[in-house]
């Protein structure tokens, strides 16, 4: 039976189910090529694919096995291009398999939305499923849904109490690991602050004791020339205060506890910052 297109009383559209649609496919596009360009032939499964669409030459299979009409309707069994005329490319359909929906913006963002009317939905509901935000659930499988909520049932729910009771016990070890490195860290911090505060004491008692001998010289050399540097503190603190050759004088005794109390203040400082 012809169809001719020029003698009808009516029109009407529909959408085509997915079952419709493959009853009409002659195969999957899986990819999204079109020709190569170097040997400027369809690619195989591609959007242009000879497999799925037809032959470009008349009579003639992609691979070029069989050749000229005689083969004519014969499958090519090794690249699957049916012996066939060219024009049937205008006629077959492929189909490709959507892990997600799409529209064209045509049919979406017009105002109103076709599509969202089609559906009953409202164009921001649709747009989220379009934009994979959410999805809809077309189908529920009630075997599965039911072998599920069995399986989530109390009484399966042994081997879930067991991990949990083993992984409150690993977390119970990990922590009282922790408190401890932290209780010894803590210690062996303080052992170190109290040791350092010890040896600033003395540090201070030396120091002032030291300066104390040096202003009793002073006062009983007055007069005299100092016969060596006079030194106050030790190792890296040490600091020489009357220089080899200075001059006994009342005036360097009154100043000397002034230099000996800066430098205990320049020793306390240190000892802060090793403390930090």
């Amino acid at each position: 039976m012809t169809l001719k297109l020029e003698n009808f009383d009516a029109l009407k559209l529909s959408l085509a189910s997915p079952e419709t649609i493959l009853s009409w496919s002659h195969g999957e596009v899986t990819k999204p090529e079109t020709i190569n360009y170097r040997t400027l032939k369809p690619e195989r499964d591609g959007l242009f694919c000879e497999r799925i669409f037809g032959p470009q030459r008349d009579w003639e299979c992609h691979c070029g096995k069989y050749k000229r009409y005689r083969y004519k309707g014969i499958i090519c069994d090794k690249c699957g291009v049916e012996v066939t005329r060219s024009k049937v490319r205008r006629e077959r359909m492929g189909h490709i398999k959507l892990a997600s929906p799409v529209s064209h913006v045509w049919y979406f963002k017009g105002i109103p939305s076709r599509m969202g009317l089609l559906l009953d939905m409202s164009p921001r509901n649709l747009e989220k499923v379009l934009y994979f935000a959410n999805y809809i659930v077309t189908h529920i499988d009630e075997d599965a849904r039911k072998e599920y909520l069995s399986k989530s049932s109390p009484q399966h729910n042994d081997r879930v109490i067991k991990l949990q009771e083993e992984r409150d016990v690993a977390v119970k070890e990990l922590k009282d690991d922790l408190d401890q490195r932290v209780k010894a860290k803590q210690e062996d911090t303080k052992a170190k602050i109290k040791a350092l505060e010890e040896s600033l004491d003395e540090t201070v008692d030396t120091m002032t004791s030291r300066a104390k001998e040096l202003v009793d010289k002073i006062k009983a050399q007055k007069g005299k020339k100092a016969a060596t540097n006079f030194t106050i503190g030790e190792g890296e603190d040490e600091q020489v205060i009357i220089e080899k050759g200075t001059l006994f004088e009342d005036k360097l005794a009154r100043e000397l506890p002034k230099q000996v109390e800066k430098k205990i203040d320049q020793v306390q400082a240190n000892t802060k910052k090793r403390q930090q």
